[in-house]
């Protein structure tokens, strides 16, 4: 920890900064931004499927700059850039306007930042990879925790658009100078290059695969369905919140309350994660992490109590906070790390184009009459599939596999 403190605040802070191009901050906005531009639950849904499925075309190709510039700077880039569309969000008094905010968002925030700050652990650490992954990325639950209590109590002193200039202001004074000066002293220290004497060294005479060589592997296609699962799931129950909230005869405060029940989860699941990984490797835990998604969404199916929300923040926050470690790590343990950025990009932009489609999906279901506690139901059963699906498949995951000779 004292070691490698720099690059772990690094990975901490660009993870808490991608906060305002996730799915659960837009969301809180979405009833004031519907009602400002005249747009139904499938509308909006529509707009923000669009504009993630274009960043997530972006990303495949943005994503690969991981492994050619130096991280810190491409992190300043993409903070100034989520900053820059969260002042175009608040701004934002047309469709075509609110497209291309939604679109910087999401690439920036949800992309570029979250890629960056999970690359960098799983290329600066080895041994202790799974534990490096694990406290780097607080910064996703940390922000889940704070963002939107603050958000709901400001909304009741200030317009959403003052709020989307207050964090677009907050990203260049508060943000930007801490990541300056960690990324200078990752690079002071030489925490940065990869096999340093600090993170431990990577396992000799492994090879790595390209992103060519991935795409010819069935296993990469064989863990898809369940790992863009929890993605598809959390981005549209937390996109339509606001609907949740008054089909259940729910308070946002009261649900909003439950948030930090979610990050707290979310970080000691990380944690334990972290140590796990370490101990018997990512694919040992893709059999257990999907499980307690599908015990949530269960019990919000069957109740309209607000202990459900609770109840269901902590299960979510499990899958989210375990998800997290195990994707950041599995591709480096499978496919090594020498491209892992580039193959990092493709598997996160198939993830943001699995959060693109469930908001709009959702939303013309529910359009459609269809109700969010069948949706709910159909959903757990799909997760826990999925579940039973990796057990089945981990014994062959753990045979290492040669890459593929170039075709």
């Amino acid at each position: 920890m004292r070691a490698a403190a720099p690059a772990l605040g690094f990975g901490f802070l660009i993870s808490f900064g991608s906060s305002a191009g996730q799915t659960y901050f837009i969301s809180l906005f979405a009833g004031e931004i519907r009602a400002d531009l005249g747009l139904t639950h499938g509308g909006f849904g529509t707009l923000y499927t669009l504009a993630t499925l274009a960043s997530a075309a972006a990303l495949v190709w943005l994503g690969k700059l991981t492994d050619r510039l130096d991280l810190p700077f491409l992190s300043v880039f993409s903070l100034l850039g989520l900053s820059g569309c969260a002042m175009l969000m608040a701004g934002a008094n047309s469709v075509i306007v609110l497209i291309f905010a939604l679109f910087g968002l999401r690439l920036f925030g949800q992309g570029l930042l979250s890629h960056i700050a999970i690359t960098a652990m799983g290329r600066w650490f080895s041994v202790e990879r799974g534990r490096a992954l694990s406290v780097a990325t607080l910064g996703f639950p940390v922000g889940e925790a704070l963002l939107p209590v603050l958000a709901a109590f400001f909304l009741t002193l200030y317009t959403w658009r003052n709020i989307w200039v207050g964090a677009s202001v907050c990203m260049i004074i508060m943000i930007l100078p801490l990541l300056l000066w960690l990324g200078h002293l990752v690079r002071v220290r030489g925490l940065d290059r990869p096999r340093n004497n600090v993170q431990g060294s990577e396992v000799p005479g492994r090879l790595s695969w390209t992103r060519a060589q991935v795409l010819r592997d069935p296993r990469f296609y064989g863990l898809l369905p369940g790992l863009l699962a929890p993605p598809f799931i959390i981005t549209g129950v937390l996109f339509h919140q606001i609907h949740l909230i008054d089909t259940k005869s729910w308070t946002l405060s009261a649900f909003a309350a439950c948030y930090p029940l979610y990050a707290i989860s979310a970080t000691v699941i990380a944690l334990g994660a972290g140590w796990m990984v370490d101990r018997s490797g990512a694919v040992s835990l893709l059999r257990f992490y999907l499980v307690p998604l599908a015990v949530g969404l269960a019990l919000l199916a069957v109740t309209d109590e607000i202990f459900a929300a609770a109840a269901f923040m902590i299960l979510m926050g499990a899958t989210g906070g375990s998800a997290t470690v195990v994707l950041g790590a599995l591709w480096a343990e499978l496919y090594g790390t020498d491209h892992l950025g580039a193959i990092r990009s493709l598997s996160v932009a198939l993830l943001v184009l699995s959060t693109a489609i469930s908001p709009g999906l959702m939303g013309l279901l529910i359009d459609a009459r269809l109700g969010l506690n069948s949706q709910f139901a159909m959903l757990s059963i799909y997760v826990f599939a999925c579940a039973i699906f990796f057990a089945v498949m981990s014994p062959s995951l753990l045979r290492e596999r040669q890459p593929p000779a170039p075709t």
